[in-house]
């Protein structure tokens, strides 16, 4: 039992079960709205029900003052959520995944401005080169269409929101990462159900077997699920530890998106993506 509660074997789990859910959601024929909504509906019922038969309780006279915090955030990962569906609607799993993995360089870049951190010669380097790697990426001059580049662009608005999630988690000091994911959750299916019904409405009834089981896929194993393993593995990992398996993600997707999917990358493509993880992962060590 011990093996499997190792911090560092469910974080590099999690992370691989995180690259895997463009799979999935390609198997889901609803909006990226309302997709959004039920990944939130199902594990804020996950998350719940944990609680309960935990007999865990949430302080909440304790974290009055950061609830504005939690909510602003919350809604932040639903859009994200719904970009980065979207995202994988018009490109390839590969190149929306990369550039949704450019949010670490968002953070880098606003983070002096927002905490007077000094910004390093090192990471102002990082920063231009994970740059190139987005042009590389968008395939400026050997471009596959127009919707590749409006995917991409998808991925890149997910990877603000992602950024912006972050950036709000840092002032969030009072509530613990179960719990503060649990009321993000909460505060994702605020914003997302008027979202939902004023645009696609609900659809639910026209999934088929196939997408029922997809859904409670997404729903329940990556979001609720793994979601508890990230954030319990996080508590007991070094922060760069953490930080450098975490871009087993990207690479899992990837590799999905190429031998599973049969998605293809431009040459340019790779190395782009190849300069966004490398010039990051640099940063972070």
């Amino acid at each position: 039992m011990k093996k499997w509660t190792n911090p560092r074997l469910m974080l590099i789990a999690s992370m691989t079960i995180f690259g895997t859910i463009g799979l999935f959601v390609r198997n889901i024929s609803v909006s990226s709205g309302e997709l959004a909504l039920y990944r939130a509906v199902l594990a804020t019922l996950l998350l719940g029900s944990f609680f309960l038969l935990t007999g865990q309780k949430i302080p909440f006279s304790n974290i009055k003052k950061e609830v504005p915090l939690l909510l602003t955030s919350g809604i932040a990962m639903g859009i994200n959520w719904i970009l980065l569906f979207e995202a994988y609607k018009y490109t390839t799993v590969s190149a929306a995944t990369l550039s949704y993995y450019f949010a670490p360089v968002i953070v880098t870049i606003v983070c002096p401005f927002l905490f007077h951190e000094k910004l390093t010669k090192k990471q102002i380097l990082c920063f231009a080169m994970s740059t190139l790697g987005l042009v590389m990426i968008t395939g400026i001059g050997d471009s596959k269409g127009g919707n590749d580049l409006i995917g991409i662009m998808f991925g890149l608005g997910a990877a603000v929101f992602y950024a912006t999630v972050i950036l709000l988690n840092k002032f969030i000091k009072n509530v613990e990462g179960l719990h503060r994911t649990f009321l993000q959750f909460i505060a994702a299916i605020v914003v997302l159900l008027p979202y939902v019904l004023l645009t696609s409405g609900i659809t639910l009834g026209n999934l088929n077997t196939v997408g029922w089981i997809n859904l409670c896929i997404v729903g329940l194993f990556h979001t609720g699920i793994t979601y508890c393993m990230y954030f319990s593995s996080l508590k007991e990992l070094p922060g760069q530890k953490a930080a450098i398996l975490s871009y087993i993600d990207p690479l899992v997707a990837v590799l999905i998106s190429v031998t599973i999917l049969g998605e293809s990358m431009t040459p340019w493509q790779i190395i782009g993506g190849i300069f966004i993880l490398g010039f990051t992962l640099w940063n972070e060590i």
